[in-house]
């Protein structure tokens, strides 16, 4: 359930947008939204539009399904090309170790869930 501080990125990420925080005063942008920068504690902040480009950093295939998804599937860290780092899923490929390479090139897309639209990754070869 998205909270004051997250609303900005789920409201994003409905219109397609894969939307992350920058700090006006250190110029690093980051991830997971809050009201002040993680690095310098500022609370001038902005929000930006990413490219939508990450890189595999690291993932769990997982054979236990949590409410809502078929298992098996991979709850991934992708690196944002932007910087930061976010927790995400990979879709639009079987998700085996053969499959999923680690900084293979990732693209965003979204998915519906219940109220929320959520950011998910794809291969770029798949695109």
């Amino acid at each position: 359930m998205p909270t004051p501080e997250t609303q900005p990125f789920f409201d994003a990420a409905a219109r397609g947008e894969l939307r992350i925080q920058r700090c006006l005063d250190c110029g690093r942008p980051f991830f997971h939204p809050r009201p002040c920068c993680p690095f310098c504690a500022s609370a001038d902040l902005e929000w930006f539009t990413t490219s939508g480009r990450a890189t595999l950093y690291s993932y769990t295939i997982t054979h236990r399904p949590a409410p809502g998804f078929e298992a098996p599937y991979a709850i991934a860290v992708v690196q944002l090309a932007e910087g930061p780092r976010m927790m995400t899923n990979i879709v639009g490929v079987e998700n085996t170790p053969g499959n999923l390479v680690l900084d293979m090139d990732l693209r965003v897309t979204f998915e519906q869930r219940g109220d929320v639209t959520i950011p998910q990754f794809t291969p770029v070869e798949v695109a």
